[in-house]
């Protein structure tokens, strides 16, 4: 019997055997990877209709900044299936496999932004950061989001392994955000704004290689290398050049996400110093100050108030005094005129 760790003919059962239960079985194993590795023709054409459909959905919820929208092509979007096929096709050193499932990644992620793109040319407005709140959601990815994406990597190469898991799928694919900012990435391309784009761009990259790093350390401590050989696979070299390699691309995409967010910290810094000394420099003038922001090294202020317009050199003294006076400050001044109306 398997509790007792020995088969009928009195010999000890093979420990991954045992598992069968709650992880892969060597049963098991030729069918999750025909699954990941798109082996068979009804995988594939599975794949590229539910690709399509789900750019299709994903570019009109970001369009529309629906976020419903969205949601729904993240369920329906199937590029985590190649990415941990990338995941597997490493940890067993399937090199030529490896290169075929990012093929697969790279020729999805071109087709979800061209079909973007397209879908962009019939828009009459630009589709950015300034008037689209899911646009302006994945284009200025930071750390935080490269640490959802490995704890949300986790959990999609668990619930691979664990049968009893597979309803935690759909909250994967949610949770992981990739053909949304690809979406993203081919409507601000067409809008022109190249900067949106590539901050987009990095977002799919950070989940990409956080998908892929987390799996193999997923399915190395599942010991799935070990259950292919019970299983008679061939299987490759694995070793440190691998596990650097992961690990330096998780590094190399974490660079930029650092930059952002140190950039992100000095704005929310800058416009917390900035507001006390404005909002009272506003109030000596019967004015308030409607908007502040700080992008890409400007103070945006916004002062709405009745005419006369205030000195603006007091303002510029205001913030000197706050110590921020190298700060280039662009100032829009917004009348308020109060009119009273007769109902006789």
């Amino acid at each position: 019997m398997a509790s007792s760790g020995r088969s009928a003919a009195g010999q000890p059962e093979p420990a991954f055997e045992r598992t069968a239960g709650w992880a892969l079985s060597v049963s098991d194993l030729d069918t999750t990877a025909r699954k990941l590795f798109l082996r068979e023709s009804v995988h594939r054409s599975a794949f590229w209709v539910l690709l399509v459909l789900s750019s299709v959905i994903s570019a009109a919820g970001v369009v529309g900044d629906s976020v419903a929208t969205v949601i729904g092509a993240m369920i329906v979007a199937p590029l985590m299936t190649p990415i941990l096929g990338t995941a597997l096709a490493a940890v067993l050193a399937l090199r030529r496999q490896v290169v075929v499932n990012l093929l697969v990644v790279v020729g999805g992620a071109v087709a979800v932004v061209a079909i973007a793109y397209l879908l962009g040319l019939v828009v009459p407005e630009p589709v950015v950061a300034d008037t689209n709140s899911q646009v302006a959601a994945r284009v200025s990815p930071k750390l935080i989001d490269l640490l959802a994406a490995l704890a949300t990597g986790v959990v999609g190469a668990f619930a691979l392994m664990r049968a009893d898991l597979s309803d935690a799928l759909p909250g994967v694919a949610i949770a992981i955000s990739l053909v949304p900012p690809l979406s993203v990435v081919g409507l601000t391309l067409e809008s022109g704004a190249v900067d949106e784009a590539l901050g987009a761009a990095l977002l799919f990259a950070t989940n990409v290689a956080a998908i892929i790093a987390t799996g193999v350390a997923v399915l190395l401590g599942f010991h799935v290398r070990e259950l292919a050989g019970e299983a008679g696979w061939r299987l490759g070299r694995f070793g440190a050049r691998t596990i650097a390699m992961v690990t330096g691309v998780v590094l190399l995409v974490s660079v930029p996400l650092g930059v952002g967010t140190y950039h992100v910290f000095q704005q929310v810094r800058t416009v917390s110093r900035a507001q006390t000394p404005l909002d009272h420099w506003a109030e000596q003038r019967s004015w308030r100050i409607a908007d502040l922001r700080f992008d890409n090294g400007v103070l945006q202020v916004t002062a709405t108030g009745p005419p006369p317009a205030p000195d603006t050199t007091s303002l510029r003294q205001a913030l000197r005094d706050a110590g921020l006076d190298d700060l280039t400050v662009r100032l829009t001044l917004i009348h308020s005129d109060l009119h009273e109306v007769s109902t006789r």
